[in-house]
């Protein structure tokens, strides 16, 4: 079976270009010959349509989208009898978060905590319908110009209640290496404090320009998020306050149960860090700080000295 192709016609779709491609699916921008709108046509690729885990996950995914109904999550449209398998989904408008920090490296703290609390309230939505999102990452976050936010992609998202799938030909069925939480890596399935780690990960990289464990080895990232802690990001840019920094420690805690137990009390703590108490690693890192002054405080004394006595030698 042939994929769809640009002139073609799918249903009441008429196939005008390709947008995007994994490994598994195409992304087709289309119109809709009933109201001349364009919608975005998600199709697996043939190798993949036939086998039944793959089939399961791909309803699973298209059910998901068409429950949800948010202005910051992608919607998609129930249809009746398709020909082929497909969702169709609005177009989202604006560039994908990773273009945008491609092109920019790192965003204003200003900025970045906005798109962090957009994500938040799309998250705290989602969660409340029982689904997980399992692989939150720039790849997969519309930003428009005014910092609104659309989650797109639910390839791989959970949903309470329904039994456990796994596809072998999906690369990505545990997340993305940079932005899988330690829980993950372990093999456990996660639940909504698991998006809250990936966007723990996203406002680090906001921030900072770089992800809290950086490397090419996808293992050796996975593993580090296990027995390391993160560079705090206030060594990488001083600009960042220590409140931030703090919620940032509080989002990426290895153990679940030390994370914000929901995207909401993180929000809250986004819009009032003039109320997050510093505590745990972030004092610690205040403490190295001041010891470091101490010390250096100390080292210069003989220097201090030295001088007094030079003075004292010449005015004397």
């Amino acid at each position: 079976m042939q994929s769809a192709q640009p002139g073609t016609q799918l249903d009441q779709y008429a196939v005008k270009e390709l947008i995007a491609r994994s490994n598994t699916a195409s992304i087709l921008r289309a119109t809709d010959l009933r109201t001349g709108h364009d919608i975005a046509l998600k199709m697996p690729h043939p190798e993949v349509e036939g086998d039944l885990l793959f089939y399961q996950r791909f309803q699973r995914e298209r059910e998901i989208c068409e429950a949800l109904d948010h202005p910051a999550v992608v919607k998609a449209f129930p249809e009746g009898k398709r020909s082929r398998m497909y969702i169709a989904m609005e177009v989202a408008p604006g560039r994908l978060l990773r273009h945008v920090l491609s092109d920019r490296r790192k965003l204003p703290p200003e900025q970045a905590v906005k798109i962090a609390v957009a994500i938040c309230e799309a998250l705290d939505y989602i969660h409340s319908q029982g689904v997980v999102h399992r692989d939150l990452k720039p790849e997969n976050i519309m930003v428009d110009e005014e910092d609104r936010i659309k989650l797109i992609d639910f390839g791989i998202a959970s949903r309470s209640g329904a039994r456990r799938l796994t596809f072998g030909k999906l690369s990505n069925v545990m997340g993305t290496p940079d932005y899988i939480a330690p829980e993950q890596v372990k093999g456990k399935r996660g639940d909504a404090r698991t998006d809250v780690y990936a966007l723990g990960v996203i406002l680090y990289e906001m921030l900072t320009g770089e992800t809290p464990f950086p490397g090419n080895d996808p293992f050796v990232v996975m593993n580090d998020r296990l027995v390391k802690k993160p560079v705090p990001p206030r060594e990488i840019d001083p600009s960042i306050s220590p409140e931030l920094q703090e919620i940032l420690y509080r989002a990426l805690e290895k153990d679940p149960e030390n994370r914000y137990a929901s995207a909401r009390k993180f929000a809250d703590d986004l819009l009032r860090p003039d109320q997050v108490q510093i505590t745990g690693p972030a004092r610690e890192t205040n403490q190295r700080t001041k010891t470091a002054l101490f010390f250096g405080a100390l080292a210069a004394i003989p220097l201090v000295i030295l001088g007094l006595l030079l003075f004292v030698a010449r005015h004397g």
